[in-house]
């Protein structure tokens, strides 16, 4: 795998495109991945692109990451979702000592679920935590191989990261959802669960990486993967945007006289929706492409200027799809609400996208304090 390049993970999604897109409304009813399009995104190389090249992993460019992250995205944002989620918890990996490293990797590529929030409660044990709780949103919990929680100690300042296997944790059937369902990100829960101390890890910056996670890709964790969450509001943007013009060319609205394609109202609308997609594509690339620069140069985590762009630019690129598709809808008409018709679940789907905490609209605001010098009130900017 740490050989592939971008053209052949391009290849590879094209091959498996027709298995992504044939599985989608099954994943939407099951309301998780399906086994068959969990492997095959695997088995194509998909889950290697964060991972380091000493590991097997291709260690991309986040740039390149977000080309294929929106590529899923297009097919069917679950997908993506999960490709995007279980890649980005498994480069938390840098945070473990060597021994937790060799054991997360024993079989190969891990893929890894989980959350950060609410912390579970943690008692300490010999050699470890004996941990008790239950966190929501686990993305692709339904196949991961490994799961992760956040756990604190009674009086503690500081929660920790937990990793462990799957199998210890319980999958709770609570992900019922307007969009995204079929993302599978339910509610993982332990009791009493021992997790030895080479298995955690800090919830602070990146301090002293273990061998083969020294490059600049992970200094700009978690920024590396909530890039990724906007690359597939861009992806089902564009989706959208492809299903409207094909639409367009071919349909005259009932009770008018006049094809979609010729209308003034529906070509402004249209414009203006590829304009909102592709000025978000292009703000997240160009500053994943600063980022990456910004900690290449330096050797240090991101700066606080770097951090504030890559919010603000997930945080536009959330809104800026979602206007879009909202354009698109007043374009095609009734076609917007026919299941049948692809633009129902990209408006779900693109509206879901807009809540995700990552860039929902308080992020703005979250920037802004960084901006005006206060304190910050949103965990992964101090990062």
């Amino acid at each position: 795998m740490a050989n592939q390049t971008v053209s052949d993970l391009l290849g590879a999604i094209e091959r498996i495109a027709p298995l992504i897109a044939g599985h989608a409304a099954a994943a939407e009813a099951d309301r998780h991945l399906s086994a068959a399009v969990f492997r095959a995104m695997y088995d194509a190389g998909l889950y290697g692109m964060l991972v380091p090249k000493a590991y097997g992993g291709v260690e991309l460019h986040p740039a390149d990451c977000l080309r294929l992250w929106e590529a899923v995205a297009r097919i069917d944002a679950a997908a993506a979702w999960n490709l995007v989620m279980n890649q980005a918890i498994a480069a938390y990996a840098a945070w473990l000592p060597s021994k937790g490293v060799a054991e997360l990797f024993a079989c190969g590529i891990p893929t890894i679920a989980g959350a950060l929030h609410p912390p579970a409660k943690a008692v300490r044990g010999d050699g470890g935590w004996r941990l008790t709780g239950q966190v929501p949103f686990a993305s692709g919990c339904h196949h991961t191989q490994w799961l992760v929680m956040p756990a604190r100690e009674e009086a503690a300042d500081a929660p920790f990261g937990a990793f462990f296997p799957r199998q210890s944790a319980k999958i709770l059937d609570t992900w019922h959802t307007l969009g995204m369902r079929g993302t599978g990100s339910a509610d993982i829960a332990v009791t009493d669960l021992f997790v030895p101390e080479h298995l955690t890890v800090p919830v602070a910056p990146l301090r002293d990486p273990p061998p083969g996670f020294e490059g600049p890709l992970y200094r700009m964790w978690p920024w590396s993967g909530i890039i990724g969450e906007g690359a597939i509001s861009v992806g089902v943007a564009a989706a959208a945007l492809d299903a409207a013009v094909h639409l367009c060319k071919t349909k005259t609205p009932a009770y008018q006289g006049t094809a979609l394609r010729d209308q003034q109202l529906a070509q402004f609308l249209m414009g203006r929706a590829r304009a909102r997609v592709e000025a978000s594509r292009d703000t997240i690339n160009r500053a994943a492409e600063s980022a990456y620069e910004d900690v290449e140069r330096s050797g240090n985590p991101l700066s606080t200027d770097a951090k504030i762009r890559l919010q603000l630019a997930v945080s536009f690129a959330a809104e800026a799809c979602a206007e879009a598709i909202r354009s698109i809808n007043d374009v095609v008409g009734t076609s917007s609400i026919r299941i049948g018709q692809p633009f129902e679940r990209h408006f779900r789907d693109v509206h879901t996208l807009l809540q995700h905490s990552d860039k929902s609209s308080p992020r703005y605001a979250s920037a802004g304090r960084l901006m005006f010098g206060l304190e910050n009130d949103w965990v992964w900017l101090s990062f």
